[in-house]
């Protein structure tokens, strides 16, 4: 079951505080459905047997690096990846998912929604085949999008 992440800035470097403790709840990545209009932006991952998900079609987002928040993890990939900036303030959904990855910390997703002309300023980085922004019934029916990263964008949509 998903649990939503509240966008609480001064729990500090970790994120989300749990309710019963205060501690802070560690996760392990973050991804971003960014859409315009009915569009999502998705990328075609490199098809090298060494990665997961090889040649699948992936949204923006990827590992925590040191004590970043969720937050600042997929802002700063959107800006590797894409050469995207966004303010935090424009994420209209957030959740936590158990990690695909046994053993492994959370995963946070969030989504936003920006303009045709930000699209355009699109610069692809070094990870990936190539960019599009895809329908969203195209993404939501892609036999090789990540099964599970369209589970939750249908929970956005569910939800969001």
């Amino acid at each position: 079951m998903a649990v939503p992440l509240r966008l609480d800035l001064h729990l500090g470097q970790r994120g989300r505080a749990d309710p019963l403790t205060g501690r802070a709840v560690e996760f392990s990545g973050a991804k971003l459905f960014l859409l315009s209009g009915d569009a999502l932006l998705v990328y075609r991952r490199d098809d090298r047997p060494d990665i997961p998900f090889p040649g699948c079609w992936d949204v923006p987002g990827g590992g925590r690096e040191g004590d970043e928040t969720a937050e600042a993890c997929v802002l700063r990939e959107l800006k590797e990846e894409f050469d995207l900036e966004l303010a935090a303030d424009r994420f209209v959904w957030r959740r936590r998912y158990p990690s695909w990855r046994t053993g492994a910390s959370d995963s946070v997703f969030f989504a936003a929604r920006c303009e045709p002309v930000e699209i355009e300023g699109v610069t692809f980085g070094e990870e990936g085949q190539y960019w599009q922004m895809m329908a969203t019934d195209d993404y939501l029916s892609a036999p090789d999008a990540i099964d599970h990263h369209v589970e939750r964008f249908r929970d956005f949509l569910a939800h969001g």
